[in-house]
């Protein structure tokens, strides 16, 4: 049986599928009762994050008669007795989406309403903070509307007094005592359900302050009564414990609608699943954007309900980011309304298909209760476009019938590296999985299976390894490792082998059910969580705080390919409980993972290569050497060399003008984390400064100096090439007649006096190309009047002493002079981008190389090739495009973020 190699446990219990969700960010969302739970993997006993759910009030949808609520379509809601609601479906949005370049979390609840959080970067809290209620934007334009129903007649609406409820009912003097309190219980369920019609709206409860554009507060919530004002105002009871005066009987202004018609209205308003789309950038031919090259970025939300329709909500990326301020100019759109199933929405999956194209394509699969399954089709640049609400953008490609209407419980869909195929896992109540092959260019689907996979519902689905690997789990606590070869899905054990164990011993193994799974970013590590079996543990202490837990199981052990027959070149024995064959396949599949985040457009989240690596040389270090002699070989170096790091490292120095950006910053990474992880980053950043191969004083070690040395020469061709490029930009801002100045979200080149000083003090290390650009600098600055943004002399931020340029990761002050006497010198941090001292203001933190940022970098930085020229004219012309700044590391390339306290959650993408 596979072990787990780390778990941390949980305080409530999930009660649905899907149940935990993996972000860009490297950070894991559960949803557990009425909370929702967010863990760091790399600190899972450190501090964690929280969502915690409330009662909301219900929509003034209508007003039923009292004998109605006993019909059969409001029967479920007229019992339902739920104190406190509960998480239903929690979904990340792909990295960039929130004001400070993080994720937004979308969460469900079983009240229907969904909304969206943002993490707490600025309010230093554990608790994630709300930005928009999404159920609140539905009932405005359903209410504008009319619920899609005729107008109601005038002579319709009910001006009877009505209890607090939504039903008409004599004055609460004519009823018993008895009858009260027992219409008190009723009652409470019933307003938890939705039939609250006070018009008060107070009563709702306070609403987030809005951070998006477009958010206000409710639009007309309580005037609607077929189009027309109301004059009336019912006043809400009161809650007391005591005996209170009696109060004048309600007038609800509200339409006096029919059972069927409120449990219409409702179905529409009670969400169940939610799903975001892959993030989509459309082009300036497409979305008609005035400027040259200029581009649009956006994400769908796609929101199931009981109603069998699917709200899409379409969210712009922010047009910059910020540490600073929480308010971004986001906006949130309604693009349309798709009627989906006859029955309700239960599972939703979202990928991107030719994602290379100037027009993205989206593929959406939408399961329901009734057992059938769609697969639907959508263009991007009809996303923008689209202003029919009742039309959604997405056609229809294929339809599953199930003639045993087995409802659909998890859905996982996959696109292949195969242009226009698709994977498609769908699991079901019955326990029974089903895969489907597509190609939608010719709209053919094959099916492999059912597979009997289960004994109860399917609460998981996730695919690995490009669709080689399928993981499924059940509400009858087994998780199973599928292998799909061609059209055929064979079960296979998990990996039983771990690195690393951690001791978990103190952690009762009393599971009952397991409520989701999800992969790793690097598809190396697998995390599930599972309930307890509360009669199993102490009541007194056990069964208090620990509901469930999130384990986490190593899968890099699976074969991916078929290998031929290889040796490894050192003692197997000195990895205990692994095969020959296992630690083949680790190495096949860490070098797969590798090889995915040289795409520059992946996010840089490699925390479980990281910890598989170090993890292998606690025991092996040889073996990591070995991984990683490979790995430098098939990427840096060209010609055939001996592999060992003796032979590869000299060569990877060499070709590192060719070698594209981001993985130079795969390599820095690796050096940092696994090479030198005893060395903390001051201490690397202030060894780097002046480091040569025969430094005595830095590490005896041989083979810690060589990788030194690579991280030393990576990091001077970032900085060259990050120079190189503010140096061209700056030539082009000159020679533009135009006046130009830094706007928010776009790069503009400062720190040139900075820069310009750190090419003299390495003029002997430099590129020749860089220098000649440096000369032209200078003489442009000569020949023209440019009144530079930055001053050439810097000042201290706090005795406002002159600080000389003596290094590019820190200044010293001179220290002001009193009484002959030199005064306190301060030592000043530099942002690592414009090498200027970093002003008193909240800066922007590399997690990594523990590097401060005031201003961000280039875009382009970031998106250099191999092979790229080395004429330093990757910068364009200002007159003609925008270069837009990331919040990323110009060293590391992992996303920036704001220092947070050590007892809060940060994230940790390395």
């Amino acid at each position: 049986m596979a072990s787990r190699f780390q778990a941390v446990t949980l305080v409530d219990s999930p009660s649905y599928p899907n149940s935990i969700a993996w972000s860009d960010e490297n950070l894991i969302a559960v949803a557990s009762g009425h909370l929702v739970t967010i863990l760091n993997p790399a600190l899972p006993f450190g501090p964690r994050g929280l969502i915690s759910i409330n009662r909301s009030e219900p929509y003034p949808i209508g007003a039923v008669k009292r004998e109605d609520l006993a019909s059969g379509c409001l029967l479920p809601t007229t019992l339902n007795r739920d104190p406190r609601p509960s998480v239903r479906s929690v979904s990340w949005s792909n990295l960039g989406m929130a004001p400070n370049s993080g994720c937004f979390l979308a969460v469900c609840t079983t009240e229907g309403r969904v909304k969206l959080y943002r993490p707490p970067f600025r309010d230093f809290c554990a608790e994630w903070i709300e930005v928009l209620d999404l159920t609140d934007r539905l009932y405005d334009y359903l209410a504008s509307i009319s619920f899609e129903d005729p107008d109601i007649p005038p002579s319709e609406i009910s001006n009877e007094p009505v209890t607090n409820h939504g039903y008409v009912d004599d004055p609460t003097d004519s009823v018993s005592v008895e009858e009260q309190k027992r219409r008190k219980v009723n009652n409470f369920g019933v307003r938890n359900a939705g039939l609250e019609t006070s018009c008060d709206q107070t009563s709702r409860g306070p609403s987030p302050s809005p951070e998006l554009e477009g958010q206000g507060p409710p639009k007309g919530r309580c005037t609607k009564s077929g189009g027309r004002k109301s004059s009336h105002q019912i006043v809400p009871a009161t809650r007391g414990r005591g005996r209170s005066a009696k109060k004048p009987p309600e007038v609800c202004s509200l339409p006096l609608i029919t059972a069927d018609q409120y449990a219409s209205r409702s179905a529409m308003l009670s969400s169940l699943v939610v799903a975001w789309s892959p993030l989509l950038k459309l082009s300036s031919r497409i979305c008609g954007a005035p400027e040259i090259n200029s581009s649009i970025c956006f994400s769908l939300l796609a929101v199931g309900s009981k109603s069998g329709k699917i709200s899409f909500w379409r969210i712009n990326v922010p047009e910059y980011y910020s540490i600073e301020q929480s308010l971004a100019p986001t906006r949130v759109e309604l693009i349309g309304i798709l009627k989906a199933h006859s029955s309700w929405v239960t599972a939703i999956s979202c990928a991107l298909l030719a994602s290379d194209s100037s027009s993205p394509q989206v593929l959406l699969a939408t399961g329901s209760s009734d057992g059938s399954v769609r697969i639907w089709i959508g263009h991007g640049e009809e996303f923008l476009k689209s202003t029919e609400v009742n039309n959604a953008p997405f056609y229809p490609l294929k339809e599953i019938i199930n003639i045993y209407a087995v409802p659909v419980s998890v859905l996982a869909l996959m696109p292949t590296q195969s242009l226009h195929k698709m994977l498609l896992a769908v699991g079901r109540t019955s326990g029974a999985i089903e895969v489907w092959i597509g190609d939608t260019s010719v709209k053919t689907f094959n099916k492999a299976g059912p597979y009997d996979a289960h004994d109860q519902v399917v609460t998981g689905l996730a695919w690995a390894f490009d669709g080689c690997f399928l993981y499924s789990c059940s509400q009858d606590n087994f998780v199973r490792s599928w292998s799909l070869r061609g059209s055929s899905l064979s079960e296979m054990p998990i990996p039983s082998s771990s690195p690393g164990l951690r001791s978990v011993s103190d952690m009762p193994d009393v599971f009952i059910s397991c409520l989701g799974l999800v992969v790793s970013p690097s598809n190396l590590a697998v995390a599930m969580v599972r309930s307890f079996d509360v009669n199993q543990l102490d009541h007194m202490y056990e069964a208090r705080l620990q509901k469930a837990a999130v384990e986490f199981f190593w899968i890099g052990g699976h074969q991916k390919d078929i290998l031929s027959n290889t040796s490894l070149e050192f003692d197997i024995e000195a990895l205990p409980g692994f095969t020959e064959k296992e630690l083949v396949y680790w190495e096949s599949n860490i070098l797969w993972s590798l090889k995915q985040y040289e795409h520059w457009d992946k996010p840089l989240v490699i925390w479980d290569i990281v910890a598989a690596l170090l993890a292998f040389k606690w025991s092996a270090p040889d073996y990591v050497d070995h991984v990683l002699v490979k790995w430098l070989s098939s990427s840096f170096v060209d010609v055939h060399v001996e592999r060992s790091i003796g032979k590869v490292l000299p060569h990877v120095c060499k070709s590192f003008c060719k070698a594209a950006s981001r993985q130079l910053h795969l390599l820095n990474i690796i050096c940092r984390q696994v090479i030198l992880p005893e060395l903390n980053a001051d201490e690397i950043n202030s060894n780097l400064l002046n480091f040569t191969v025969d430094n005595p004083n830095f590490a005896q070690d041989k083979q810690h100096k060589l990788w030194m040395d690579l991280l030393s020469r990576s990091e001077k061709e970032l900085r060259e090439r990050l120079v190189g490029i503010s140096f061209s930009a700056y030539r082009s801002f000159a020679s533009n007649s135009a006046t130009t100045s830094s706007e928010p979200g776009y790069w503009y080149p400062f720190g040139m006096a900075q820069m310009e000083q750190w090419v003299a003090n390495n003029n002997h290390q430099v590129h020749d190309q860089l220098k000649v650009v440096a000369t032209e600098i200078k003489t442009c600055k000569r020949s023209r009047c440019i009144e530079l943004a930055e001053e050439d002399k810097e000042q201290c931020s706090y005795c406002s002493a002159p600080v000389p340029f003596e290094s590019p990761e820190f200044g010293v002050c001179r220290g002001m002079e009193s009484n002959g006497s030199s005064g306190q010198k301060h030592k000043l941090a530099r942002c690592a981008v414009t090498m200027q001292v970093c002003p008193i203001t909240p800066l922007w933190l590399c997690k990594c190389c523990q590097r401060w940022i005031s201003k961000l970098a280039p875009e382009s930085l970031f998106k250099m090739p191999q092979q790229y020229c080395l004429d330093y004219k990757f910068s364009p012309e200002p007159s003609s495009i925008k270069v837009a700044s990331k919040p990323q590391c110009p060293f590391c390339g992992i996303l920036l973020q704001r220092s947070q306290p050590e007892f809060l959650l940060s994230p940790l993408p390395v």
